[in-house]
């Protein structure tokens, strides 16, 4: 199962992309309870009013079915925020150093 977190918005308007393949993962149980932790049921249909030169995430889990919400920076916090910073932290890791 693949989860993948992106972020767009902010001062110059770029999106970025992390992504996970659980399944690979040494911890996948403790990956799987935290998907399912997420309050997904109570993300908004539409995004609520993006303030300017704020971050939107877009966070989607290849479950069944698959799961995917689109979210202000703001709301990003609890589960929603545990999730995506191991998502990003995890990817980072595992893609190496950048130049």
């Amino acid at each position: 199962m693949k989860v993948t977190v992106s972020r767009s918005g902010g001062f110059a308007g770029l999106t970025r992309s992390w992504s996970v393949d659980v399944d690979s993962e040494p911890d996948t149980e403790s990956w799987l309870v935290l998907i399912d932790q997420v309050p997904w049921s109570q993300a908004p249909a539409a995004p609520q009013a993006v303030q300017p030169d704020r971050f939107v995430w877009v966070i989607t889990a290849e479950t069944r079915p698959t799961r995917k919400a689109k979210l202000p920076e703001q709301q990003v916090t609890g589960p929603w925020r545990e999730l995506v910073d191991r998502v990003r932290s995890t990817s980072e890791a595992e893609a190496g150093p950048t130049r």
